[in-house]
């Protein structure tokens, strides 16, 4: 798996938040040059038009030709059938734009995922770590902060609606089960 801008830690010249709003503002910028731009109304209005939206080509373009080629159809409100082959061919060229920006943001929440991955395994062995030093007489000043971590965790944990404890697990057993070893560096 081949990572890119995986950056070490190393101070910024831009902050993240103001590189992510930059970016937030280009993709807003795009809808402009987007032709036949169209924000919904409503929340199920992609659903009333998945219908028509999903006819055959071979049908559209066999009514662009009937609305060319007889009259009577034209005063039904018929669309043109330049409009009608533009709207096609706009919908062709758009949707691989929009599979791409779909799989940028899929790519962009999975690093977001990843970097969140990263500090929280961090802070999991950290913590393993502190609690096993906090035993020691020499460094039992870790204990306070042991205890801070532990109850944080908890929360966290609580505030996640995860399901309670099974049976076998004893609640007063420390909820970090899948900590790294930290002798395993």
């Amino acid at each position: 798996m081949t990572k890119q801008n995986d950056v070490q830690a190393t101070p910024a010249l831009v902050s993240y938040t103001d590189a992510a709003q930059a970016m937030v503002e280009e993709a807003r910028a795009m809808r402009l040059r987007v032709p036949h731009f169209v924000i919904p109304t409503s929340r199920n209005e992609g659903r009333r038009m998945i219908k028509a939206a999903s006819v055959p080509p071979e049908f559209v373009e066999l009514s662009a030709v009937a609305v060319k080629n007889s009259t009577p159809l034209t005063g039904g409100g018929a669309v043109p059938a330049e409009l009608t082959r533009d709207l096609v061919s706009f919908a062709d060229a758009f949707d691989p734009v929009a599979d791409e920006l779909e799989a940028l943001a899929q790519l962009i929440r999975h690093s977001t995922l990843a970097a969140r991955h990263k500090a929280g395994s961090g802070a999991l062995t950290t913590y393993a770590l502190a609690k096993v030093l906090a035993r020691r007489p020499e460094t039992a000043d870790l204990a306070p902060l042991v205890a801070d971590m532990r109850r944080a965790l908890k929360f966290s944990r609580k505030t996640k609606s995860q399901p309670s404890p099974s049976p076998e697990t004893p609640a007063s057993e420390d909820p970090v089960t899948s900590a790294p070893d930290p002798s395993s560096k």
